[in-house]
């Protein structure tokens, strides 16, 4: 595997890592919470980050679609970000050619996600479910672990 792809498959473990801890532990009230009150919630943010990895993958294979997914309710869709995210990573880490080159889908669906998983840790502040700030370049974070089994964080404060 080359460098390139390697390194973005330790970026969609790091989009695992830090997304799983941005949504474990919320209280059922986040799903629907909104602090403007508009339509994009929580649930709607997860969905997206779902959708995004479902079309790098479509990307990655060479038949790009993209699927605005309706929200499904929290757990389901969070399960759905990890399935995503694995799918994706299966992909990359398989001999088959990439259709885009991983620049693309860097610059597209995964810094896309990098933002969205930002927002739903400040949302949760916002919400007053604060999360435990970590130093993450501590974190054990390793490529092919995109599911929902993470390890636990080494240093939080």
């Amino acid at each position: 595997m080359d460098a390139t792809r390697a390194f973005l498959r330790h970026t969609v473990a790091t989009v695992a890592y830090r997304g799983g801890k941005a949504v474990r532990g919320a209280p059922a009230s986040f799903a629907s919470f909104s602090p403007d009150g508009s339509d994009r919630t929580a649930v709607k943010i997860v969905a997206h980050v779902g959708d995004l990895y479902e079309w790098a993958l479509s990307q990655a294979r060479g038949a790009e679609a993209w699927t605005e997914s309706p929200p499904l309710d929290w757990d389901h869709e969070v399960a759905r970000f990890f399935t995503a995210l694995q799918r994706f990573d299966d992909y990359l880490a398989s001999d088959a050619p990439l259709a885009v080159t991983a620049e693309q889908v860097f610059q597209g669906a995964v810094a896309d996600s990098l933002t969205h998983v930002g927002q739903l840790a400040m949302l949760r502040r916002l919400a007053g479910a604060r999360m435990a700030s970590e130093n993450y370049a501590r974190a054990d974070i390793v490529a092919g672990r995109g599911g929902p089994d993470q390890t636990a964080p080494k240093r939080e404060f």
